[in-house]
């Protein structure tokens, strides 16, 4: 029997991951450890329980304003600790984040075999986004198998010099969960109008923090001017320097906007269904609106998903104010402008089948 340890530190891990572990778990072949960073604590536990699943252990990192020499360091020593006391003959790492590099890291220091989930993405800037953008790209370097979600995704391992035979394409995970949650969980306890336009928002990065970030609430200020219909539900971050600046730009439009705590995936899955379009600074967002035909507008000067903008429902528009006021206005005011998003619409990012065609390929790379 194999040993794979699954590693998730925040939410959006926790999410794209938890298929995958199932589908792992279904085979007698394989003993799979849930493994938690905690580099978020109550987001990532509740992101996984949607799923049904608990962490097997959980090293409980996160600190009150973290920095990013904490979660590095902190992850490195507790998942090598982690693996020197049960060793594995795997560790599935996912994505970009400090967990994701950290976590691969130390897997390598003892030479165990690193499978990057969502490997390939690039921006080609290491600053956007940041740290994310290098995290990625570390981890590409010292995986041993790459579960690339897309072509484009693939041949930037290629162009990279990593070996075709370790690289599998396989759609993103995320789609499986989607599929997952719409299929078995509808329950919502928001109480969304059925009259109104909704319109999700989320934004965290740190390359949004300060200006950025007041630039944007101003342009969904001048959005409701323009549409005093429109209903904003906003999940803010845990991050204060995300929540205190939404808090503070918004708190007068009450009657427009929704201001909640970080919102479990199900209920997050059940709003961007509701809602009419999403602004985000989320890749994993751009992924999942695809998937149902829900447009994004993009609030990030460049996107390492380009097939979301090719192929799917997304229009990249940066954090200007004024661009984003434009845009949004468009889609509310505009119905050819949304069928004309819809319609190039190819669903890039796979079927839901991702999670079956990476635990095919790690069994193909154990037998060989």
């Amino acid at each position: 029997m194999k040993k794979i340890a699954c590693v998730a530190g925040t939410r959006p891990e926790a999410i794209k991951m938890s298929s995958l572990i199932h589908e792992l778990r279904r085979d007698e072949e394989f003993c799979v450890t849930v493994l938690a960073t905690g580099q978020h604590t109550d987001m990532l536990t509740q992101a996984l329980s949607d799923f049904g699943l608990t962490p097997d252990e959980n090293l409980n990192i996160m600190r009150d304003r973290q920095t990013l020499d904490h979660i590095m360091s902190s992850v490195l020593q507790g998942a090598g600790e982690f693996l020197d006391a049960h060793p594995q003959d795997m560790v599935l790492v996912h994505g970009d984040t400090s967990t994701t590099f950290a976590a691969a890291l130390a897997a390598f220091y003892r030479k165990i075999p690193v499978g990057h989930v969502e490997a390939g993405l690039r921006s080609h800037d290491l600053s956007l986004p940041f740290p994310e953008e290098a995290n990625r790209v570390l981890t590409d370097r010292i995986a041993s198998i790459f579960f690339a979600p897309t072509q484009g995704d693939a041949d930037n391992l290629l162009r990279e010099g990593t070996s075709p035979e370790r690289i599998h394409i396989t759609g993103n995970t995320v789609i499986d969960a989607l599929y997952w949650i719409l299929a078995n969980k509808t329950h919502t306890s928001l109480e969304l109008p059925e009259d109104r336009p909704v319109v999700l928002m989320t934004a965290h990065r740190r390359e949004s923090w300060g200006q950025p970030l007041m630039d944007i609430c101003s342009a969904v200020k001048d959005v409701i001017n323009g549409r005093p219909d429109v209903l904003f539900v906003i999940p803010m971050h845990k991050n204060p320097a995300v929540r205190n600046v939404i808090r503070e730009s918004l708190k007068d439009y009450g009657d427009n906007v929704i201001l909640t705590e970080p919102l479990g995936y199900s209920e997050f899955v059940n709003v961007m269904n509701r809602s009419k379009f999403i602004l985000s600074d989320s890749g994993g967002v751009q992924e999942e609106a695809s998937a149902i035909d829900k447009p994004v507008l993009i609030m990030r000067t460049v996107s390492e998903r380009p097939e979301a903008i090719t192929h799917g429902t997304c229009i990249l528009v940066g954090t200007g104010r004024e661009s984003i006021r434009s845009e949004a206005l468009s889609l509310l005011n505009d119905p050819e402008r949304m069928r004309e998003i819809l319609t190039k619409n190819t669903r890039p990012f796979g079927k839901g089948d991702a999670s079956m065609k990476i635990h095919d390929a790690v069994k193909r790379y154990f037998d060989e």
